[in-house]
């Protein structure tokens, strides 16, 4: 059986020119909601127009700070008009 003799240019640890790298995916961070709820009140008081009126306002103005108007639940007899509104976090808040 033949021996094979390794060649100087396999023996030899070079130390190698470019650094070792090595990347790694991390997972998504969760998804997880808020688990407490702001409302901030700006119509106590007002009814018809005024009452509508003031959420619109404080919209306007949060929106130009970042905030985001997420959506409209408007008045079923029950409850009084909200405006869902997110932080620039993505926090959840409720203009009431």
């Amino acid at each position: 059986m033949k021996r094979l003799t390794p060649t100087p240019s396999q023996t030899s640890c070079q130390p190698s020119t470019t650094p070792a790298t090595r990347s790694a995916t991390r997972p998504p961070s969760p998804v997880v909601k808020n688990r407490l709820h702001i409302e901030v009140r700006l119509g106590t008081g007002l009814v018809g127009v005024e009452r509508v009126a003031a959420p619109e306002a404080e919209c306007t103005r949060l929106v130009a700070l970042g905030a985001t108007r997420v959506h409209l639940l408007v008045a079923d007899g029950v409850n009084e008009p909200c405006l869902v509104m997110q932080d620039v976090e993505g926090n959840e808040f409720c203009l009431d």
